[in-house]
């Protein structure tokens, strides 16, 4: 079964308190994604909201970082609350590095990639990763519509985890409904992240129950 990390930049900013506490009640964690106007053309929010979330959440925050420099970040996000951190793997010119430093401060470590990089780029730190966050829609705008390839990427990168025998887990962000979660989960992917198709939802709790 799969976990689902609701992505908060769906979430209405006017009423943060009853969104947090309803992912609180029914799901497995809390997506941030962090924007820098630089990596990816919009900006998102910083370290306000995320220890906003953080003073009430009782579910862990699986932050993700689309920005350039990540690790002039990793400590202040460990502070702000965060209990997982990705990074992309071209913001940074060291990725094992930046991996070790999540690690240094308590944190799992992910690296994420978009959908135009193969994921066979990412075998090489396999073994310094928690796990992998696999965009199936291009990191920066909310609401894109799932590109199918996703699935035999997950394909791909799953047969290589299983292969080295690692303990390391898919985390895919993008598109991901009720429509698609039972497909992705089939594929083999173990977190699901999911904004608008959640929060649009009549009935966000029943959404998420379907998505596991």
């Amino acid at each position: 079964m799969a976990q689902v990390s609701v992505s908060m930049l769906s979430a209405d900013f006017l009423h943060l308190d009853r969104d947090v506490r309803m992912v609180n009640a029914y799901a497995d964690m809390f997506h941030l994604d962090i924007m820098d106007g630089t990596f990816v053309p919009n900006i998102s929010y910083g370290f306000p909201v995320v220890e906003a979330i953080a003073s009430i959440a009782e579910k862990p925050l699986d932050t993700h970082l689309m920005i350039v420099r990540p690790e002039k970040y990793v400590e202040r996000f460990a502070k702000a609350g965060s209990s997982l951190l990705s990074f992309h793997l071209n913001a940074t010119d060291d990725p094992d590095a930046v991996l070790s430093q999540i690690h240094d401060h308590g944190m799992k470590a992910g690296i994420a990639i978009n959908p135009d990089i193969p994921v066979e780029r990412l075998f090489p730190y396999l073994d310094g990763c928690d796990f992998i966050l696999l965009m199936s829609v291009f990191a920066g705008f909310g609401g894109q519509k799932f590109i199918e390839d996703t699935y035999g990427r997950i394909r791909e990168l799953k047969a290589e985890i299983v292969r080295k025998g690692l303990p390391c887990l898919i985390e895919v962000d993008g598109g991901v409904s009720e429509k698609n979660a039972s497909e992705l989960n089939a594929a083999g992917a173990d977190i699901l992240v999911s904004g608008s198709a959640v929060f649009k939802a009549i009935d966000p709790a029943s959404a998420i129950s379907s998505m596991r």
